[in-house]
């Protein structure tokens, strides 16, 4: 019996997915037709492509070799229609952005809306959680990183710096004692981020500048944002935040201002994928654009 390529889609889809539930949800089918699609796949091959265990599907050895020509194949169809369908010019289909929740909130809704406005057919998913993506998964077809990844295969382009500064509303700064120096902060509230649930050293923010005790503190920067906005208490907050929040004021910023960046990170493979270069090209131009103008406004 020869394999067929749409055994093979199935394939993909258990591997990344290490389910037979989570496989149908990818491939909109049931669980029960995955699994028969696999039992089929493996006897065409004659050797085992999972070991499975009440824990899901991991790959065998076997399985492992055969993933790395399966999505050499996938990339090369793909890269085929895209191709042809290339021709007119316009970006179409569906892409997904894994992101963290400052980069979805604040700037990705505008960008994408822009591209989206210009390419009719493109539709466009954010993923907005805050923590690492898993490329080789396809959990989504790039990310938006604080940090370069080390490992993997993975091509990474750095977006552009962005800044943050502490900031309090114009309520809490009225109600509460006056701030003049990092030392006055120890008679304040302070927000930001629940320390064990922090998925990147460069967020770390509080504790860079030596405040130890948060008072209300989320792994969301949105509802960290949200809580400062309402006189909740200070935090540190992206320029590129700030005019969204009418009433905001950044402090102490001739003695605390901190610099990060956003990296675009992609499976190294997809780099030959032209709709997906196209793309990268104008969310990197986007963002950048974007930041420039969200920090001017929140410095005047």
């Amino acid at each position: 019996m020869e394999p067929h390529w749409d055994d093979m889609r199935v394939f993909l889809a258990a591997a990344r997915a290490e389910s037979l539930s989570g496989a149908g949800h990818l491939l909109r089918c049931d669980a029960a037709t995955v699994g028969r699609r696999i039992a089929r796949l493996e006897e065409a091959m004659g050797a085992a492509l999972f070991a499975k265990s009440p824990q899901g599907y991991a790959l065998t050895d076997t399985g492992q070799r055969l993933m790395e020509h399966a999505e050499r194949a996938e990339q090369a169809m793909t890269a085929g229609i895209e191709a042809v369908a290339g021709q007119s010019g316009s970006l179409s289909g569906q892409i997904r952005i894994g992101a963290p929740d400052g980069a979805a909130n604040f700037l990705l809704p505008q960008v994408c809306a822009e591209i989206t406005a210009q390419n009719p057919d493109l539709e466009v998913q954010i993923v907005a959680l805050p923590r690492v993506f898993n490329l080789s998964k396809r959990e989504a077809d790039m990310a938006i990183g604080v940090s370069p990844p080390t490992a993997g295969r993975l091509s990474v382009q750095k977006i552009s710096d962005y800044k943050l500064h502490l900031a309090a509303s114009d309520e809490y700064l009225a109600a509460h004692p006056p701030i003049r120096q990092m030392a006055d902060l120890s008679g304040h509230k302070m927000i930001g981020y629940i320390p064990d649930l922090i998925f990147d050293k460069e967020l770390d923010y509080l504790s860079e500048i030596g405040v130890s005790r948060v008072s209300l503190a989320s792994n969301s920067v949105s509802v960290q944002f949200h809580w400062v906005r309402m006189g909740g208490g200070i935090g540190v907050v992206h320029d590129f935040a700030l005019p969204a929040g009418q009433g905001l004021r950044r402090i102490l910023t001739s003695e605390l201002s901190l610099t990060r960046a956003f990296y675009l990170i992609r499976h190294a493979d997809d780099r030959r994928l032209e709709r997906l270069n196209r793309f990268a090209a104008a969310l990197t131009e986007g963002l950048r654009r974007e930041i420039a103008r969200l920090e001017a406004l929140a410095i005047g």
